[in-house]
């Protein structure tokens, strides 16, 4: 490890690779290195687009020595494979959400960098974003008063009617729940900590669906998944929280909504960044609009973290504990609404500390 930036290498070209580069190539903190796929030529064209100066295979890019993170958004399916690889040729790894496709899985990659000394981060890191981050600050600040109860719902007909290859999201590891659930259990649990049990009923409105756009266009595919979920969180001395997950509602509606003994808070959609954070008092009429502050850089930033936090020896936020909790969170939702029981939450973690103030994800720090 030396001084100066970190370098980064991105594992997976698909769709949400470019939001990765445009974010992470404007970071004085990280340098992207390199961009792996199986698919070597898409590899190569996007990585010219942002400028990248390497790609190749997997091995390829673990071969660079300057390399320190690697950040896998590959498909659900190989998350725990390409992680392990990569904590093998003696990388951090930053992946996309969910962290592995089961609890076993996602253990051993927590284990293996344990071994190797290694850090292992994980997306969603919107929860970094100024709307979630000031929803923090005001629910720490006492501003709602103890917290009694949280409702959370996600509900659209699915993305198959705009992407162009949806069909894993209606694999293992794809779902309402393991898509979108991220986003709002991850939320959930930094402002209130972890969940110690859940409850789940679960239902899947469409035996098959149809590809709406591009090349695949009226192609027929099976759902494997369940698109309809609805969980009940326990959260151990503070709320309970009741979500909803749904591929299977004509009403689009995405709320977090946080009830406490002296007000409410309504947080902003945890598959952003921004605002609005709305707050409520007992006697107020209405929602009034609180100020929101921090970063909107997107998403990166828990890759950025997971960086400056190397070079201080200091706790990343977006941190393979967190993700292992979503992930165990999300398995055992799957199994509750499966055996129709309350199922026990296993793992715990302390609710990361919000930025400091004046974290900024373009100042050159490193």
């Amino acid at each position: 490890m030396s001084n100066g930036p970190i370098g980064v290498a991105l594992v997976g070209a698909g769709n949400i690779s470019g939001q990765y580069l445009r974010n992470l190539t404007t970071f004085p903190d990280v340098r992207v290195l390199g961009l792996a796929d199986i698919d070597t030529e898409r590899a190569a064209a996007v990585a010219a687009e942002h400028g990248v100066p390497m790609s190749g295979t997997l091995a390829t890019v673990l071969a660079v020595p300057e390399v320190e993170i690697v950040v896998n958004l590959t498909v659900p399916s190989a998350h725990a494979a390409v992680a392990l690889e990569a904590l093998r040729a003696g990388k951090h790894v930053y992946g996309e959400k969910p962290l592995a496709m089961s609890v076993d899985e996602a253990a051993k990659v927590i284990a293996e960098a344990a071994n190797l000394g290694l850090r292992v981060g994980g997306a969603p890191d919107t929860f970094l974003g100024a709307g979630l981050q000031s929803a923090v600050h005001a629910l720490r600040s006492g501003l709602i008063g103890e917290p009694v109860a949280v409702t959370a719902a996600i509900q659209n007909l699915g993305p198959e009617s705009w992407h162009p290859n949806p069909e894993f999201f209606y694999q293992p590891g794809g779902g309402p729940l393991f898509d979108l659930g991220p986003y709002y259990l991850t939320a959930l649990v930094s402002l209130l900590g972890p969940v110690t049990r859940v409850a789940a009923d679960t239902r899947k409105a469409h035996a098959q669906r149809v590809v709406g756009s591009g090349p695949k266009e009226g192609k027929i595919f099976p759902v494997d998944v369940p698109t309809h979920v609805n969980a009940l969180l326990d959260f151990p001395g503070t709320a309970t929280a009741t979500a909803t997950f749904s591929f299977d509602s004509p009403i689009p509606r995405r709320t977090i909504e946080i009830i406490g003994t002296e007000g409410a808070l309504s947080l902003p959609d945890p598959n952003t960044f921004e605002g609005p954070l709305l707050a409520r008092g007992l006697r107020d009429p209405d929602w009034r609009e609180l100020p929101v502050s921090g970063t909107t850089a997107g998403r990166g930033i828990g890759v950025l973290d997971l960086a400056r936090s190397l070079r201080a020896g200091t706790e990343h936020r977006a941190s393979g504990e967190l993700a292992f909790h979503v992930l165990e969170l999300m398995c055992a939702i799957t199994e509750s609404g499966e055996r129709a029981e309350f199922r026990p939450i296993a793992s715990t973690l302390t609710a990361p500390d919000p930025f400091p103030a004046d974290w900024d994800p373009h100042a050159a720090t490193l």
